[in-house]
């Protein structure tokens, strides 16, 4: 199968470093022609993992997301979920036939929902058509082929088996699932939980409450996913604990360091715009947050971690509150 990812981001460049394992040739849709010129001229991203260099034979650059699709079978989707509309609102060439794999942990602004959704309803993409990437992975460390593990999740069989096929190698395990749903709206929610666990380092507390915090989130994580969509899963596997454990402890986590950095002291606005990176949960807090108050659910992190984030709310007198509510 011809193979293409499409964003120039940290996680975007690890997943071509997987893909070039078992790919002659990945199509690799990067931001613009600086990225590209850049990484023709010296064989790696002039801006993140800058370390991994890629043999130019086993890549087939471009800017254009049209050439991209029509020369692929699989369409690997690798953007910041903010700009994810406007790179498939030029997508003009046919793709009904195309496989498209999101590995976005985050909510499509323009309408407010995950990419699965976004995918079904504004492109008719179907779920049989679609893939989710989930599970404890941080670009940093693929970089370094330290061993990771994927959760690749899909409807088909077939199409899973081909997915494990092209993404496994001896620094990347990876496990079937498929809980579509359930793996996007976790990898979404674990950011969120990210920044809380964050505040609370910034904050001074230590590795018990830590402890205690990632406990409750697990519990708060089951009761979102089972509101939004039941389903036979497990939320004690890999795609969804072990992402909320290394995203709410690694120091790689853009999540938990914009978190640290409100804890801090940082205003929120300060906080990202010191980080030269997207982090995800910030956008996702608002859209679960009410999600979760349409629901009548009660997520006392969640409904923390908004208040710091979008009503200004003190982050010591938040945290002292929620102290009072995690078992």
């Amino acid at each position: 199968m011809a193979v293409g990812v499409v964003g120039s981001g940290s996680f975007a460049t690890a997943i071509v470093k997987m893909l070039v394992e078992n790919c002659k040739v990945v199509h690799w849709c990067v931001r613009n022609e600086f990225v590209k010129g850049a990484i023709e001229l010296r064989g790696h991203n002039p801006t993140y993992l800058t370390a991994v260099n890629f043999n130019l034979k086993n890549l087939k650059l471009t800017t254009d997301i049209n050439e991209l699709v029509s020369a692929c079978d699989v369409v690997v989707l690798a953007t910041p979920s903010i700009y994810l509309s406007d790179t498939l609102d030029k997508m003009s060439c046919e793709y009904t036939d195309k496989i498209f794999v999101s590995a976005i942990k985050g909510i499509i602004p323009k309408v407010n929902d995950v990419v699965a959704h976004y995918l079904r309803d504004e492109f008719k993409i179907g779920f049989r058509n679609q893939a989710v990437i989930a599970g404890p992975c941080h670009a940093e460390e693929v970089a370094m082929e330290r061993l990771s593990y994927l959760t690749i999740a899909t409807v088909e069989d077939e199409i899973s088996e081909k997915l494990v096929g092209i993404f496994n190698s001896d620094f990347i395990k990876v496990h079937s699932s498929k809980d579509i749903l359930g793996n996007e709206y976790s990898a979404i929610l674990k950011n969120i939980f990210a920044i809380g666990a964050g505040i609370a380092s910034g904050l001074g507390y230590g590795d018990n409450f830590t402890a205690v915090f990632v406990s409750n989130a697990i519990r708060e994580m089951e009761t979102f996913l089972e509101a939004i969509y039941e389903a036979p899963r497990d939320v004690n596997e890999s795609a969804y604990l072990g992402d909320l454990l290394v995203t709410a402890y690694s120091l790689f986590s853009r999540n938990r360091n914009l978190g640290n950095l409100i804890g801090k002291g940082y205003t929120v606005k300060s906080a990202i715009q010191s980080m030269n990176m997207v982090a995800e949960g910030y956008y996702a807090a608002d859209s679960i947050y009410k999600t979760s108050k349409e629901k009548g659910l009660k997520l006392p992190i969640v409904d923390t971690v908004y208040g710091i984030l979008y009503e200004g709310k003190n982050a010591e007198k938040q945290f002292k509150k929620l102290t009072t509510k995690l078992n």
